[in-house]
């Protein structure tokens, strides 16, 4: 398995991590994440195929907003809170503060 695309902290761009996070899905997985820690990449969202899961990996990785990391046969995911911290002082704060999780209804229209 090849070792998947993160961008350097500098190269993390604010209106990368907005469009990122602009899908109610990777919402509920950046709320998820930032209680800290490692998840499996099938632990954090039930009932959404594996595919559709692998387009917004690619999406939160390819952002800067996720680190995914390859463990055995497991794929990890964690946020990268320090990296967004530094680029964008609250930036994370501000969005989980404001955040009010999606219904499951309209979570299922939005995959």
């Amino acid at each position: 398995m090849s070792e998947p695309h993160h961008p350097a902290r500098d190269q993390i761009r604010l209106e990368a991590v907005l469009t990122a996070l602009g899908h109610p899905l990777r919402m509920n997985v950046l709320q998820v994440l930032a209680e800290g820690g490692e998840y499996p990449c099938g632990a954090i969202v039930d009932g959404v195929s594996k595919s559709t899961l692998t387009h917004h990996w690619r999406v939160l990785r390819e952002s800067g907003v996720i680190n995914q990391r390859a463990s055995g046969r497991t794929l990890l995911l964690s946020l990268r809170r320090d990296d967004l911290d530094a680029r964008f002082p609250g930036l994370i704060d501000a969005i989980l503060a404001s955040y009010t999780p999606a219904d499951p209804a309209e979570l299922a229209d939005a995959r």
